[in-house]
C-alpha cells in the first residue's frame, strides 16, 4: 500500500510553508501527497430569497478552490513529488479528518500559527483540534 501524506492548504501562503517539508518527507517515503481544500462557503440562508446570487457566489468559491488546488499539484508534481488534490465542503476540521480516513492518509502535515494566549482562545486552532481528534500522526511546521 503506498504511503500518504494529507496537506490541507487554505490558500494563503502561510499554509504554504509546509509544502518544502512535505516534498522531503515524501520524497523519503515515496509517499503521495495529497493536497486538500476546505473553501469557506457561506450557508444558503446567508442569502436569503436571493438564492440565484447565493448559488453564484458558492460556485464562484468552489471554482477558485478547483483552480488553487490544481496550481499547487501542478507545482509538485513538476518537482517530481507524486501529487493529488481535491476540495471538499463541510466544517474544517471534521472534513479534514474524514478526508484522512477516506484516502487512508499515513499523516497529515499543516502550518500552524503557534497563538498562544487569548489570542488562541479568539481565533481557535483548526491543527490544534486535527492533533486532539485525529488517530494518525500530524506534522505541524510553524513557518517562521
Amino acid at each position: 500500500m503506498n504511503k500518504k501524506i494529507l496537506v490541507p492548504l487554505d490558500g494563503s501562503t502561510f499554509s504554504e510553508a509546509v509544502l518544502p517539508e512535505v516534498q522531503s518527507l515524501a520524497r523519503a517515503e515515496k509517499a503521495e501527497v495529497v493536497i486538500l481544500r476546505v473553501p469557506l462557503v457561506p450557508a444558503k440562508e446567508f442569502f436569503g430569497r436571493n438564492k440565484a446570487l447565493g448559488s453564484h457566489v458558492r460556485h464562484a468559491i468552489l471554482q477558485e478552490s478547483e483552480k488553487y488546488v490544481k496550481v499547487e499539484v501542478q507545482k509538485l508534481n513538476l518537482k517530481g513529488t507524486l501529487t493529488d488534490g481535491m476540495v471538499q465542503e463541510g466544517p474544517v476540521v471534521k472534513t479534514i479528518l474524514e478526508t484522512a480516513d477516506k484516502i487512508h492518509a499515513d499523516r497529515i502535515a499543516m502550518a500552524t500559527h503557534g497563538r498562544t494566549g487569548i489570542q488562541r482562545w479568539l481565533d481557535g486552532s483548526v491543527a490544534e483540534d486535527v492533533v486532539h481528534q485525529t488517530h494518525i500522526p500530524v506534522i505541524l511546521i510553524h513557518p517562521n
